[in-house]
């Protein structure tokens, strides 16, 4: 199998090492022939190309990675090699959550595969997972660690006592996270992945749109402190659930006990948990991200196609419908303004902030709540109870 890589940086640099340099039974006849990149990039390796045709328009190419990043020209290049007959496999979430429709039917028209397993979850077979649970159950919930920079983040903070802008900028200089963090700290690559696994576990597309996305930015060390004196953990959590046709889905922190498995989950490493009539929970870790890790999740869809493996097909048929009523769920917030409201449990008074701790409540009752909160404290954390 002759394959083309677009794009050389941490990620497609990690395939072309894998595919040409681990020769095991499985990879022995599979070959990086092609790599498309700047012309600038060219001196980094004999078989860097500029121009997608190159690809596209090369017969002799069965297959093409795309670990380019971003939605354009991600879409664009890989439409044309689908409309080429050539199997596309991506670990580009951005461009699978908005455009996994296209991809998946262009697929069907040319009778020629789309995987995206390295897309979500890194070197976790979470996708696969969803896929094999699926044959048999209804799947009615997943959650989970979805980021490992979010997540390298806040083990520094517990850890090491760091402010959250320390625990950034060590993650940056470990290539943890990107110069422009916003992606992962304020829930977009999380709110990708959600998207992303729902289509596989409830077999719907949801509008990543319609639920509610909150930051982590504003999480502090005495936030941290707060919740170990009550022998509780924050971590950053995406979550979707389904029941009678309607969905509801989240990103934002999520406060848990300080025993459960998620309060203790090290470093950039993931945690997902899926919930199935008949499997009951699963719960899947490992490395969530890095060159190698997500790379062998890449590499692993190259051989499921080369050897025909399915674990089910991907259906978008299920329409389900956006609800922020289907849960009451209860909600911290830490504010340094007074809020009056029914919703409100108990609050603890520490300093110049409050820790205000609701009853049980809707999403949209929250909604409403957090965005009075915000309105008086734009530095307010608002976490969710699991």
């Amino acid at each position: 199998m002759k394959i083309a890589i677009l794009g050389f940086g941490t990620i497609g640099s990690g395939v072309e090492q894998i595919v040409n340099e681990i020769k095991s039974k499985d990879l022995m006849d599979c070959e990086v022939v092609k790599i498309l990149d700047l012309p600038k990039n060219k001196d980094k390796s004999n078989l860097i190309v500029c121009d997608i045709k190159e690809i596209s328009e090369d017969d002799s190419i069965d297959l093409v990675v795309e670990t380019m990043g971003g939605i354009h020209p991600a879409y664009e290049f890989i439409m044309e090699c689908l409309h080429h007959k050539k199997h596309v496999v991506t670990a580009n979430k951005a461009v699978v959550a908005a455009h996994m429709t296209d991809f998946l039917q262009a697929a069907k028209e040319y009778e020629v595969e789309f995987r995206f397993e390295a897309s979500t979850g890194g070197g976790i077979p979470w996708l696969a997972s969803v896929q094999k649970a699926r044959r048999v159950d209804e799947i009615s919930s997943f959650y989970g660690i979805f980021n490992g920079t979010t997540n390298y983040i806040l083990d520094s903070m517990n850890l090491k006592n760091e402010e959250f802008d320390v625990a950034l900028k060590n993650a940056q200089e470990l290539g943890y996270a990107e110069a422009n963090p916003s992606a992962d700290i304020d829930g977009y690559d999380v709110q990708n992945k959600v998207t992303i696994s729902a289509a596989l576990a409830f077999d719907a597309k949801i509008d990543m749109n319609e639920f509610p996305v909150f930051s982590m930015a504003s999480i502090t060390h005495k936030d941290i402190e707060y919740l170990k004196n009550h022998h509780q953990m924050i971590k950053y959590i995406g979550q979707a659930i389904q029941s009678n046709h309607q969905y509801e889905a989240f990103v934002m922190p999520m406060v848990f006990d300080e025993h459960s498995l998620e309060a203790n989950i090290p470093s950039n490493f993931n945690i997902i948990t899926l919930n199935g009539n008949t499997i009951g929970e699963l719960k899947f870790y490992g490395q969530g991200a890095g060159k190698l890790p997500t790379a062998n999740a890449i590499v692993q869809d190259i051989l499921d196609i080369k050897n025909n493996m399915y674990y089910g097909s991907v259906s978008l048929d299920n329409e389900l419908v956006y609800s922020d009523t289907l849960l009451q769920e209860r909600y911290l917030i830490r504010t340094n303004s007074i809020i009056n409201s029914a919703c409100i449990d108990h609050i603890e008074n520490l300093g110049a902030n409050f820790y205000i701790t609701t009853k049980a409540i809707t999403t949209k009752e929250f909604k409403e709540l957090s965005r009075t909160v915000l309105e008086k404290d734009e530095k307010a954390m608002i976490a969710k109870y699991m």
